[in-house]
């Protein structure tokens, strides 16, 4: 059985099972992979299993002493979970010391300080970690340079890259891999069975082989209206000359057809550009001489696209920069136009 009913990630979790038996456990982590694999998922599970009372160095939360209800109910005085706010582009500096009025008399660096309450020890998980503003990374240093004693503090982000060095050097840097595609569909199987419902194996090992790892991903394509518009999506790229009004449209159609949540849309629209992005990158693999593993759709759609590896690049490096202004809470109808006017002109 997986850790925590957590699949693809039995070895990390015999890691920390290891360190937490040798009384080895450190203050500060930080953990790395992309996005959809269950990194938050299963730093909540590791603190949840640190702080239970019963778990007799097995690194398994019972689910049934006071510390595991409370977590479960997310009501642990010991435990801190802090994520970016729908609305805003970073993690608020409030958010770490507190709000002017109450400088570093609260926040997640001053809570950290306190006495446990009902845990042996302050636990913490930062999500969003890549959207940690400079100012607000610089405040955590001295918690992650002098942590309490016993305080555990995770930050769950995407790629190093994304990460102040200050922040690397300071933390120990856990990465997980991207689930497999067999992982994904009995993850899948389970989830429409548990709900009732049964999607055809043929569908589930398409979606899984789409998804790339990302159970996140897997998720959002058993819409099958996203399914079809990869499809869609991939010939209008190729498309020469690029129809730049019709891709507006279509994308903006898509992203509307979510619902009028804003995080919703931005899901769909995130989802819209990494296939874009995968789109410009096995192109550009191919104009290096390099066959990047395809699936038969998006083989078709870069075989009938003749350009140069600048413009390839430049179409790319067009789409890393829309999906990063998706995260930056732009406003998304202008961004999709300034998106398809720029790769129409490159």
């Amino acid at each position: 059985m997986p850790w925590e009913g957590i699949v693809g990630h039995d070895l990390i979790a015999d890691q920390f099972a290891s360190a937490e038996a040798a009384g080895r456990i450190a203050g500060s982590y930080l953990f790395i992979g992309q996005e959809g694999i269950g990194k938050a998922t299963f730093a909540k599970a590791l603190i949840m299993a640190l702080a239970c009372q019963r778990s007799e160095n097995q690194l398994k939360a019972c689910g049934k002493c006071i510390s595991c209800v409370q977590a479960l109910a997310g009501t642990h005085p010991d435990i801190e979970i802090v994520q970016k706010p729908a609305e805003r582009t970073t993690i608020p500096l409030e958010a770490l010391i507190g709000s002017p009025d109450q400088r570093l008399r609260a926040g997640l660096c001053w809570r950290l300080l306190l006495r446990p309450q009902l845990a042996s020890r302050k636990f913490a998980v930062l999500l969003d970690a890549d959207h940690l503003s400079e100012e607000a990374a610089n405040c955590l240093l001295k918690t992650l340079e002098e942590p309490p004693p016993g305080a555990v503090l995770i930050l769950v982000g995407t790629t190093l890259e994304r990460q102040l060095p200050t922040i690397r050097s300071r933390c120990q840097v856990i990465r997980f891999s991207p689930l497999t595609d067999t992982m994904i569909k009995e993850i899948l199987q389970a989830e429409e069975l548990q709900n009732g419902q049964e999607i055809l194996d043929s569908t589930l090992t398409e979606i899984a082989r789409v998804a790339q790892g990302s159970l996140s991903k897997a998720r959002l394509f058993l819409d099958q209206e996203l399914t079809s518009f990869r499809s869609s999506l991939f010939k209008m790229l190729a498309e020469r000359p690029l129809q730049g009004v019709q891709l507006t449209r279509e994308t903006i159609g898509i992203v509307e057809a979510a619902g009028k949540e804003p995080s919703l849309r931005r899901t769909r629209l995130r989802l819209v550009l990494d296939l874009s992005i995968d789109f410009f990158r096995a192109k550009l693999f191919e104009s290096h001489g390099v066959r990047h593993p395809t699936d038969e759709i998006l083989a078709r759609a870069i075989d009938t696209w003749s350009a140069s590896p600048e413009q390839i690049t430049r179409c790319l490096e067009y789409s890393l920069d829309a999906r990063a202004g998706v995260d930056r809470n732009a406003n998304l109808g202008i961004l999709v136009d300034a998106w398809t006017a720029k790769i129409e002109r490159a």
